[in-house]
């Protein structure tokens, strides 16, 4: 397909977090872009106010009439169910393309950084965006989350680099084609799309071995993929060590397979972020980058929306709020939380997102909630599935063996924060949970 020839760019979904990074690009590169999505979000306001229209009603007749014609590419992604707008598209064989397919086609013709894992790939693939893109380079990255220093989920508007999240739903990232790639984590996730973890890893191999040089594939150290080993406080390739906390900022010295660097610096706290700029710095590294340039990319890297974001830091109150929807990256939470504030009591309020997720891995959930000090849960958040029979959020909450635990419902959550005595407050959570978050804050800087 050549992208020259289409004019205009209709997105089913397109308030998703990808999509919207797709969307706004071909909004830069001077296509008419339009689309539809279930509902109002403060993401589609923001591409609204870009000039892209859009409407939240599944309905023809509501795309503009200049749409159809053939020379509309539609984009959907998979996480959406079937729609009237998606049958009259299909059958009137406009070409429609998911957003990987896509995303595999603007970047065939560049230079193609690919980051994957269960984990870590929005915050790794922006840091390593952030760095190309400070050190001069022709880049532009696509990436599943707004990232501080841009407010925005896309870097650059380069033609030669390009920055993408290799994302495993519906193995979507067999779509890229990698000149250097990670694989950040390979943990069980998306079962109702794989069936077992045997066939998630499998998956995970088949888009390893797209990566012909097996040096430019990075890979944490102990993962079973072949490739350059990372870690930290450990022996590999590319390793962290020699980490202490200054002003609240990680400092450290990075081994590399021929040098030293020292003294790096890093804000980002938890040491699942720690390896997020590790491998980051290895990737622009084996690309060429200087190791003066990479360095002050990361000092001055501010992070991600809803990755450990701080809404409220004082001596007397501090509200983070973090996408994270999986156990491991729950883990991953309370391990920095608890690294900085170890004296402090903390809340955490979860929304789990997906029944089947929450039926997978619920005992998993229970025990990582029950590391913090006190537990709220809210329902679950279907996102594309219907209810799956018995699998509620106060199924959950009788597994989590923390006492001090509670089921409330969304609409009660700010009385309730209201009168709690924790000083570290943390909303975690893949769901609608962050549309609340100026709501929450709001509360707290009233307390």
């Amino acid at each position: 397909m050549n992208l020259n020839q289409i004019h205009n760019v209709y997105f089913i979904g397109i308030g998703g977090i990808g999509m919207s990074a797709l969307a706004r690009y071909f909004k830069y590169i001077g296509k008419n872009v339009s689309g539809y999505d279930k509902t109002p979000t403060m993401l589609t306001k923001e591409l609204e106010q870009e000039g892209i229209a859009i409407h939240f009603t599944d309905d023809v007749t509501q795309i503009p009439s200049s749409y159809i014609q053939e020379n509309t590419l539609v984009v959907y992604t998979p996480a959406i169910k079937q729609l009237g707008e998606w049958e009259y598209f299909k059958e009137h064989q406009f070409t429609i393309k998911k957003r990987a397919e896509v995303l595999g086609i603007i970047t065939k013709d560049t230079f193609c950084f690919a980051v994957a894992g269960t984990h870590g790939k929005t915050t790794t693939s922006s840091i390593l965006g952030h760095i190309l893109y400070e050190s001069g380079l022709d880049v532009t990255a696509f990436l599943g989350g707004i990232v501080e220093n841009y407010h925005s989920n896309l870097i650059g508007k380069g033609k030669t680099i390009s920055v993408v999240e290799a994302d495993e739903f519906d193995r979507s990232f067999l779509h890229l084609h990698p000149d250097i790639a990670c694989v950040t984590s390979m943990d069980a996730d998306h079962l109702d799309i794989y069936g077992d973890t045997h066939a998630i890893q499998n998956s995970f191999k088949e888009f390893a071995n797209k990566v012909n040089d097996k040096t430019k594939l990075f890979v944490p150290k102990g993962l079973p993929l072949e490739g350059t080993t990372l870690s930290i406080n450990s022996p590999a390739s590319f390793s962290v060590s020699n980490i202490r906390i200054e002003n609240s900022t990680y400092v450290f010295d990075v081994t590399t397979p021929h040098e030293i660097i020292n003294n790096v610096k890093f804000a980002l706290p938890g040491h699942h972020n720690l390896m997020n700029a590790l491998t980051a710095l290895a990737m622009a590294k084996t690309y060429g980058v200087a190791n003066d340039k990479i360095i002050k990319a990361l000092e001055s890297f501010k992070g991600v929306q809803r990755r450990f974001s701080y809404q409220l830091q004082s001596e007397k109150l501090v509200y983070i709020d973090d996408y994270a929807h999986h156990p491991t990256e729950i883990n991953a939470v309370h391990q920095a939380v608890r690294e900085l504030y170890a004296d402090k009591k903390v809340l955490a309020i979860f929304q789990p997102h997906l029944f089947s997720r929450t039926q997978d891995f619920a005992q998993d959930f229970a025990q990582s909630l029950s590391n913090f000090d006190e537990i709220v849960l809210l329902d679950i958040y279907p996102a594309r599935e219907l209810p799956i029979e018995g699998v509620t959020s106060s199924w959950l909450l009788e597994k989590i063996q923390n006492k001090n635990k509670k089921l409330i419902q969304k609409e009660n959550l700010i009385e309730y924060l209201k009168n709690t005595d924790a000083q570290v407050i943390v909303t975690i959570g893949a769901g609608d949970i962050g549309e609340m978050v100026p709501s929450i804050k709001k509360e707290l800087e009233n307390k």
